[in-house]
C-alpha cells in the first residue's frame, strides 16, 4: 500500500520568525536580552568601580604584598584541608590547585623581601 505524503510547507529558511506574531517574538527576545545583559549604554558608562573591591590607593607596596601573602596563605590552608575531604580524584586536582596558590605565594613572598631591601 502507497501513503501519499504531503509536501512540507514552503518557508524562507533564512527568517527565524515564520508566525503571524514575528515583530512580536522579535521584541520580546529584544526584552529579555535587554534585561539580562543590560542596555548597551549601561555596560559602557565610565562611572566610577565600586570602591569596596579595590586596593586602598594610598597602601604602599609592601602592605598590598604582605595582605596578598596572607591571603594566599590562607587560600593554601583552606584547599589542604578541603582536599582532605575528598576521594582520590578530586584530592588531586584539588591539592594540584594548592600547589599553584601556594607558588603564587612563593613569588608574592619573594616580590616582598625585594621591596624589603630597597628600603
Amino acid at each position: 500500500m502507497f501513503k501519499v505524503t504531503p509536501n512540507p510547507p514552503e518557508t524562507d529558511p533564512a527568517s527565524p520568525y515564520e508566525s503571524l506574531d514575528s515583530k512580536k517574538l522579535h521584541e520580546a527576545a529584544e526584552r529579555a536580552l535587554d534585561h539580562h545583559l543590560g542596555p548597551a549604554d549601561v555596560l559602557a558608562s565610565t562611572s566610577a568601580p565600586e570602591p569596596m573591591f579595590l586596593a586602598n590607593p594610598q597602601y604602599d607596596t609592601e602592605s598590598l604584598l604582605a595582605n596578598a601573602s596572607e591571603s594566599l596563605g590562607s587560600a593554601t590552608t583552606m584547599l589542604y584541608d578541603f582536599a582532605a575531604l575528598l576521594d582520590n580524584p578530586r584530592r588531586k586536582t584539588l591539592l594540584g590547585i594548592a600547589q599553584v596558590v601556594m607558588l603564587g605565594e612563593i613569588a608574592v613572598n619573594q616580590a616582598l623581601d625585594n621591596v624589603e631591601i630597597a628600603k
